[in-house]
This record gives structure tokens, sequence and C-alpha cells, in this order.
């Protein structure tokens, strides 16, 4: 089974003169496979295809040659570089290169996403578009297979994720196995190597502790002190998990009312799969209590939004709400001036708005996402 990619319809409109479309992403998140199906339906000029890895290519944009890189790369409408951080100083070679043929396009893309974003930075200021691929989204699952095919797929999804290779693997014991090797190739590798930490052990603690945390505000300090670590370590470790598309962070919404918590934050996983493996429990939902299928459940529907976000551009501030007296909503969007409260919950009861959120945000909309309704919210 080979899902089609959001993207792959997208890449050409994204694509401009004179200007480098960065694609980042997580690891085997699938951003090879599909630079080389957009280039198969490639009906443009004549392109190039490249990798940061070919001694060619460094040679070339890494020399700061001009002349050079101006002769190299004429008469191309379309230089794409993959594995594009492998190259020393890429930003500044991509510079040269779109500086002295402003007719080309490019598209950099590289595994180590979030070493390619800091070396693309600021030599490419103005010259830069970005886009993002996650793991495999609902949306593109439903675009292929359909609704009701999502739904089949809905508790394994919940346990295992969506990334390519394990969408694609049937048994499930491989698809753990595979899950492990994943976690093992890049999650840990690509962190200790950018940071050159030596402590595998106290990442992988960090996030074994989140994992039980999902959708719960995360106390930096109380995470220090369970780990031995200072507060600025932990954060450090946390920033550098949501650089390598590990986690991510959703904030504490407050009009400055004395009673809302806005001083935590949220932490949750961009693949239940990933957040599975890190404390090994791969037990279907009919074997784990209602506060765990309740967590995995959350964590898929925040993680599918933001996919839904970013791939069509839904821009959008998103936090948590709560109050001291534990009134709470767990996502709340604001955008096109107005504020949305979505309460999620896997099992739907009679849920209604919070009376401090009605009382203090009579605007603001507000609906239950349950197993019922959830495709209209992430498709």
């Amino acid at each position: 089974m080979k899902i089609r990619r959001y993207y792959l319809d997208q890449i050409a409109s994204m694509l401009q003169p004179g200007k480098v479309l960065a694609l980042y992403g997580p690891r085997r998140a699938g951003k090879t496979t599909l630079l080389s199906d957009f280039l198969q339906n490639w009906h443009g000029g004549r392109y190039f295809y490249g990798t940061g890895e070919d001694r060619s290519v460094k040679e070339v944009l890494e020399s700061s040659d001009v002349g050079l890189i101006r002769g190299a790369f004429s008469g191309y409408e379309l230089v794409v570089i993959d594995e594009a951080q492998a190259l020393a100083r890429v930003g500044a070679g991509l510079k040269l290169l779109v500086d002295s043929l402003p007719e080309v396009k490019v598209i950099a893309s590289g595994s180590s996403s979030f070493q390619l974003a800091s070396d693309l930075g600021e030599p490419l200021t103005g010259r830069r578009r970005t886009a993002t691929l996650y793991p495999v989204s609902a949306m593109e699952l439903a675009g292929d297979l359909g609704n009701m095919a999502l739904r089949q797929r809905l508790d394994e999804l919940l346990v295992y994720g969506s990334y390519p290779e394990i969408l694609t693997t049937e048994n499930l014991h491989d698809k753990a196995d595979a899950l492990r090797e994943l976690c093992d190739a890049y999650l840990f590798k690509d962190i200790l190597a950018f940071e050159r930490l030596r402590n595998a052990d106290k990442i992988h603690r960090l996030l074994s502790l989140l994992v039980f945390q999902v959708g719960k505000e995360v106390s930096i300090t109380e995470l220090g002190t369970g780990l031995g670590l200072n507060r600025l370590t932990v954060e450090r470790y946390l920033d550098l998990l949501e650089k390598t598309f590990v986690i991510f962070r959703v904030p504490g919404f407050s009009r400055n009312l004395r009673s809302e918590v806005t001083k935590t934050s949220r932490y949750y996983f961009r693949d239940n799969g990933i957040m599975n493996t890190v404390i090994n429990n791969f037990n279907p939902l009919s074997l784990r209590n209602g506060n765990d299928v309740g967590a995995l459940w959350e964590n898929f529907i925040v993680s599918e939004r933001m996919k839904k976000q970013e791939y069509q551009r839904m821009h959008s501030n998103n936090y948590f709400w709560r109050t001291y007296e534990r009134q709470e909503i767990d996502l709340v969007e604001e955008h096109d001036g107005r504020l949305f409260g979505y309460e999620i919950k896997y099992n739907k009861p009679s849920t209604s708005a919070p009376p401090l959120w009605r009382e203090n945000y009579p605007d603001a909309a507000f609906q239950v996402i349950s197993r019922k309704n959830f495709t209209d919210f992430i498709l």
C-alpha cells in the first residue's frame, strides 16, 4: 500500500524562481519518496536531482565559487538537493546558487531536519519557503482509502501510529519491531549527535514521563526533580525533542483572568506509535484502562489537527484552557478573530462548555470531538 501524500499536488505551486523550498520533517516520514514521486510527474523544464552526500555535489556547493556554481547548474529549471544537511555551509551554497541563477527553482530536504533548518536560516532570509512533512496524516489515508477505511484502522493507528513503513507492515509484531528500530535509528541518534549528548537514558526517561502526562499540564521543575536534572537542561532537552519532531508543545490560554492556568504547557507526541514505543506498550485498546485510551485518543486527535493546520495553511494559535477550579478545555484555537474550544472524548458523555468558559467567552464556539464526529475535525 502506498499512500498519496498531500504535498504531491502542492509542491509545484510552492516553487518560485530564485527561492529555496525547504522540506522539513522527521526521519522516515517519506520526504525522499515524495520528491521521487513529484519528479516522476514533473512537466517543467530540465531538472537536476542530487544528494548532499554526493562528492560532485559537495565539490560544487561547498566551493563558495560563484562561477563554478553558475556553470554547474545553468540550464536547469529545477534543482533538488536531498540530504542537504550533509553539505557544509549548505545555506551559503544555496544562496550563491539562487543569487547567480535567479531563474532556477530549488528544493532542499534532509533527514536531519533541525540541523538543516539551522544551516539554512540566516543565509536564505527572504529567499526561502518551508514545508513540513509529517508521518502519514488521516487526511491522506482517507483521501486514498476513504473515510470508512480510516475508521476501520482507527484502533491500529492509536497504537502503532502512521509512519509510512509502519502502515505498509501487516503483522502487528513486525510493526512493533519496526517502531523500535525506527526509534533507535533516528530518535536518540539525531538528538545525541546534534547536541553531542552522551546520556540517552535521560532522554528516554524524559519521554517516558511525558507519555504519562499527555493531556495534562507539565511542570518543568517536577520533570527535573524526577530526572535529577536542572531546569535549564530539561528545557533544552524538550526544545531538542520539539526540533526533531518527536513532541510539540501547547501553552495555556488566558485573557488575564485570575483563575486561569497559564504558566505550564502540555506536550503531545507527533506520532502515537512513537509514544507507545517509548514505554514499550503495544497492547490493544481492549486491554488498556480508560485513562490510557483517553490519552491515546487525545494525542491522536490533537496531532492530526496540527497536521491539518500545517497542510491546509490554517493559521491558528493553539492552546489548552484550564482554571484552578479544574474547569478545562483540551484544545482552544484562535483564528479569524474568534475562539473555538474543543473537548476531546473517546466516549462522548453529555458534555457542555464549562460555566467559566461560557461566562467569560460568550462568543466562543464549543464542540466535543468524539469517535462519532472526529473525521469532520481532522480531515
